[in-house]
């Protein structure tokens, strides 16, 4: 492939991969072009890893950790390096910003805002190897000393969704390094530049070679990362159908794995909450990401009485969203990442209305558009939540309002899906909200709105993962606890 990059793609090697501390030419010539969602126009081309691409950055990513002091590294000094990488992030938010937007259509303002605080995720886990309980005392049944270590797990293979790769990656390089492990980041092919610039950061501060390795895979190489025994965890954010995969093959040799999957998650409107209040407020978190994001509140279940008054406020709101070109200041709703995206959701939407749901608002493609895609903000009444529109993840900017017979009825529905990563629940009365939030069994359960808070910790139940990122839980899954029991107390203790 041509390593001509046009003056507006802020990378300097899309060609190459960043392994065992430098840039290095593929062994494979596959390449894959980015497609500007909202021209339509090719943006750059990225390599793809072979096998013998994937082979040697596992053999990079172990030597580190078996050949080098990397893991048995103060973790205030572990700490050190991943500070810097916050700082070089903060630096580089700019550029990782305009590649994401120009790879996947997210709003170009949220872009920025966003790439400006994944630095914040990198703090956070070098500022709790401070106080972290690395070596825990203990007194021994039979007697003299013992003492339980956390030490670092090994190699780890990160792999990370397209819609929002920089949070996604940051939830697992942070921790794992931090933890002294050393990482091979397999970035998505669709959206690649802030896994390469996260490397052009990890060169400039002088990582130490092998401890961060970035390539970018499609499914077959990746795949390759999950059944290699010299990779200890895969920590993977992505769909269920690609998870329960990965699952399969780590139960084949016990490796350890962590899973973001995806959701179908519930809004619960109690009765005494103001229709167009809520309605507002999930017009507006769909907008996030082009509807693009596993924990939307997608399922909106509301009384049977109230449920057609709130369809049409639902449609009014998010049909009055302003369709733009992602760089637009004034745009509400951007196009999706790509074309099989934008052919999924109409095939959901074809689905929706074939099983009988009632069309409030959008179902096609805007009429002023005649490049980029682009998805009209669709809303679907009288949803059936065992249909397709209402029990399988859409991933686009398409909301399903669901009529209960009882407000106990709602709860029964909502829990009625395979899935359980995000949920809310609308009501003016915070207790009947803590007690409902109780009853849902779902990661996260959000009041009057979409709540999330990754240092609380982010992850779900049933299908929709395993384990937890982003607060002290998300460090644990990087370390294995170590019982160590001696006749008596070591020098330094």
């Amino acid at each position: 492939m041509s390593s001509h990059l046009s003056a507006d793609v802020p990378l300097r090697h899309p060609d190459r991969f960043f392994l065992d501390g430098r840039w290095v030419t593929p062994a494979s010539t596959a390449g894959f072009g980015i497609v500007d969602p909202a021209t339509e126009q090719h943006y750059y081309t990225v390599s793809l890893a072979g096998e013998a691409d994937m082979d040697r950055a596992i053999g990079a990513a172990r030597t580190a950790f078996d050949r080098t002091g990397w893991s048995l590294l103060p973790p205030a000094e572990r700490a050190a390096w991943v500070h810097r990488l916050a700082e070089g992030l903060r630096r580089r938010a700019d550029d990782a910003g305009q590649l994401w937007t120009r790879q996947v259509g997210v709003l170009h303002t949220m872009a920025v805002a966003s790439m400006a605080r994944v630095g914040a995720t990198y703090d956070f886990y070098a500022d709790l190897a401070a106080d972290f309980d690395w070596e825990v005392r203990h007194t021994p049944m039979q007697g003299g000393f013992g003492v339980v270590v956390r030490e670092a797990i090994g190699v780890v293979g990160a792999i990370v969704a397209w819609n929002t790769p920089a949070s996604l990656i940051a939830y697992k390089v942070a921790p794992a390094l931090v933890a002294g492990c050393t990482v091979v980041v397999k970035a998505p092919p669709e959206a690649p530049g802030e896994a390469y610039v996260l490397a052009e950061v990890a060169e400039e501060i002088g990582l130490p070679a092998g401890v961060l390795n970035v390539l970018t895979a499609d499914r077959e190489a990746s795949e390759l990362l999950v059944r290699d025994p010299r990779v200890d965890k895969i920590a993977f954010t992505g769909s269920s159908a690609v998870g329960k995969r990965i699952a399969s093959i780590c139960g084949e040799r016990i490796a350890r794995y962590t899973l973001e999957l995806g959701g179908k998650s519930p809004a619960v409107i109690f009765d005494d909450y103001d229709l167009d209040t809520a309605a507002r407020a999930l017009a507006a978190a769909e907008c996030t990401l082009n509807g693009q994001v596993c924990a939307s509140l997608t399922r909106v279940i509301v009384t049977r009485d109230r449920h057609d008054a709130f369809a049409e406020a639902l449609g009014a709101h998010f049909g009055a969203a302003r369709i733009g070109n992602p760089f637009d200041p004034e745009a509400q709703l951007g196009p999706l990442a790509m074309e099989r995206q934008r052919d999924r959701v109409e095939s959901y939407i074809a689905k929706g209305l074939a099983d009988g749901a009632r069309l409030v608002s959008g179902g096609g493609r805007p009429k002023d558009f005649d490049r980029g895609f682009y998805i009209e903000p669709t809303v679907f009444a009288g949803v059936d939540n065992l249909s397709a529109i209402a029990q399988e993840e859409i991933f686009g900017p398409v909301l399903s309002v669901i009529p209960a017979d009882s407000e106990e009825h709602a709860l029964e529905l909502a829990n009625q899906t395979d899935f359980g990563l995000n949920a809310s629940v609308f009501t003016n009365d915070v207790d009947r909200a803590y007690h409902a939030a109780r009853r849902i069994r779902s990661g996260t359960v959000g009041h009057n709105g979409f709540r999330s808070d990754p240092r609380m910790g982010v992850g779900g139940f049933k299908q929709s993962g395993f384990g937890r990122e982003g607060n002290r839980d998300g460090l644990l899954p990087y370390l294995e606890p170590k019982s160590v029991i001696l006749d008596q107390i070591p020098t330094g203790y």
